[in-house]
């Protein structure tokens, strides 16, 4: 005889407490200075971007427009979880309310599946840019580039909101404490009474899918690049090529080598690696790429370079002037 199915509304806890980082309690008062300092930048550095190219009609490419929207995303994606950090590791006030925890869960499952989507739409950019240059225009159009931006979120959308919806809907019964410093999807599917590993695979499948497939495209698309580039006959235009392409390269790493070690590893080695481990692996995974990406782009791309600098210098030049 079976029994009587789950009763959601009951079920439901009013509130998650979050650990931090087990282990690491010693440690969360340095961490919450390190975070706000990589959040601050995060935020100052990714808005310059923003600002700048939008004010700036020299920067109307197909390139920065994908970087501005590519820095919203980060600002989004850092938000989404490192406000929450730092009141843990600095006040200690853990609690997360149901409604807030899965939000936050949505937002960072989202950008993540955004980001990467955006990065293979900006390795296209410059496969089309050194590849086929005087077609450039005409092949990433205004029209064409809004309709990668809209596909690449739905597909966040479709992929990432069954997901939400799977696991806000798990009875939770036992504990409430969650042993993450953000509400991480493995680690809230594991307090539910019932069994969480449709959701979790769920997650695994879809994660494996859309940055294996990105993953895939992205190098056919720098194979491409490189083979074009080492046909040039100018010294100079190949390291012009190479040296705009390395900041994409750069990024990239830092996006994909912690995320997917994070995943993987809650997967296939959460016997074998400290938990603490694993936690800080997720947080750097949220953490690090919108810090360093304005950086990146902000030293090694000169046009946006050149105008962050004229943009900075300009105000003491004009006092100086008026003094």
């Amino acid at each position: 005889m079976q029994g009587p199915p789950y009763n959601h509304t009951v079920e439901t806890p009013a509130t998650f407490f979050l650990v931090g980082i087990p282990g690491l309690q010693s440690s969360h008062l340095w961490l919450a200075i390190s975070l706000s300092a990589m959040y601050t930048t995060a935020l100052v550095g990714n808005s310059i971007i923003m600002m700048v190219i939008c004010m700036d009609s020299t920067l109307q490419e197909p390139m920065f427009c994908f970087l501005c929207v590519l820095a919203a995303v980060d600002i989004i994606m850092a938000s989404s979880v490192v406000p929450k950090m730092v009141s843990i590791f600095s006040s200690g006030h853990s609690s997360i309310s149901f409604q807030a925890c899965f939000t936050q869960m949505y937002f960072v499952h989202a950008a993540t599946a955004v980001e990467t989507g955006l990065l293979l739409a900006m390795a296209f950019d410059r496969c089309v840019a050194i590849c086929k240059p005087l077609h450039y225009k005409s092949i990433l159009t205004p029209r064409v580039m809004l309709g990668m931006s809209v596909a690449i979120t739905i597909r966040a959308v479709i992929f990432m909101t069954p997901l939400s919806w799977m696991i806000s809907h798990l009875p939770f019964c036992g504990s409430h404490v969650v042993p993450h410093s953000y509400c991480e999807h493995m680690a809230v599917a594991k307090l539910a009474c019932a069994d969480p590993m449709p959701s979790c695979l769920y997650s695994l499948i879809c994660t494996s899918i859309i940055v294996g497939s990105d993953v895939v495209f992205i190098a056919a698309s720098y194979i491409l690049v490189l083979r074009a580039v080492f046909g040039l006959s100018s010294k100079n235009a190949q390291w012009k090529a190479l040296n705009t392409c390395g900041s994409h390269m750069g990024v990239m790493a830092l996006f994909y080598l912690p995320g997917m070690t994070s995943i993987y590893v809650a997967w296939l080695g959460q016997d074998s690696v400290p938990l603490h481990t694993q936690v800080l692996l997720s947080d750097f995974y949220l953490v690090i790429p919108p810090t360093l990406n304005p950086i990146i782009y902000g030293l090694r791309t000169k046009q946006l370079r050149e105008r962050i600098w004229s943009l900075l210098i300009c105000p003491f030049h004009h006092s100086s002037q008026s003094s």
